[in-house]
């Protein structure tokens, strides 16, 4: 997973943290978070944070985006995409949320999938939040683990 910028809100950030060490039961996780530039000019803003998020890319990362235009799953889809990929394919499978600008359009190209966690608009914290708690969700539901139901 890969972000910009540190969790602020302590409550938020322990919630990470413990979807984070629930993850690592099943899988590897690596959590980057990216130095906010804090830049006044919101162009310029995104254009280091595409540098910044780039260069926390492997080549080979298959890299989902999580984006407002992008596909929308249930619980079951995402579990079964995650358990396609860690059956099928050997690439890291790197979650990306942008900044607060939303993310340029070479990071945008650089995604193998674009996913939108809802119609509903969140903060980035919270989105981090909903992300790690899917993966947890979709890698309990993988391993018939009761958290699921």
């Amino acid at each position: 997973m890969v972000w910009i910028g540190k969790t602020k809100d302590p409550g938020l950030a322990r919630v990470i943290s413990d979807f984070v060490e629930r993850i690592r039961r099943f899988v590897p996780i690596e959590v980057t978070e990216v130095k906010d530039p804090r830049v006044s000019d919101p162009r310029r803003q995104i254009v280091q944070e595409e540098q910044r998020l780039l260069a926390a890319l492997d080549d080979d990362d298959r890299v989902v985006i999580l984006d407002a235009a992008g596909q929308t799953w249930s619980s079951q889809q995402f579990a079964a995409f995650v358990g396609k990929h860690l059956s099928n394919d050997r690439r890291r499978l790197t979650f990306v949320i942008g900044g607060y600008g939303g993310l340029a359009d070479a990071v945008k190209e650089r995604a193998d999938r674009h996913w939108s966690l809802s119609q509903l608009t969140f903060t980035h914290e919270l989105a981090r939040v909903l992300l790690t708690e899917q993966v947890y969700r979709a890698l309990c539901i993988l391993n018939n683990h009761p958290y699921s139901k």
